[in-house]
């Protein structure tokens, strides 16, 4: 197994050997863990059944979809009459785009 050397201030040293004591590990093994939590490509094993049946709240529902919005086509600017537009919307501008 490859190994790895780093350097850290005295202080994170100290907590580090302190946090693997408390799990009852070498600080080689505590440090070897948290970098492979950390790279890790997937989720850690329990996530999804923590988090996804977590909720003690009341039952979540969805509400209920809105109808859609009808849009500019694209290419246009916004500035031409839509479908639901009346043919007034852009009375207040001039063609040089200045507003008067």
């Amino acid at each position: 197994m490859p190994q790895m050397h780093l350097y850290v201030p005295k202080d994170v040293a100290d907590e580090v050997k302190r946090r693997a004591d408390a799990r009852g590990v070498s600080t080689s093994r505590y440090l070897a863990d948290m970098v492979t939590r950390e790279v890790a490509d997937e989720w850690p094993p329990g996530f999804f059944q923590a988090v996804i049946g977590g909720w003690v709240g009341e039952p979540l529902e969805r509400a209920p979809d809105l109808p859609w919005k009808e849009r500019n086509a694209f290419g246009t600017l916004g500035n031409e009459p839509g479908p639901d537009h009346d043919d007034d919307v852009n009375a207040g501008a001039s063609d040089d785009g200045q507003d008067r």
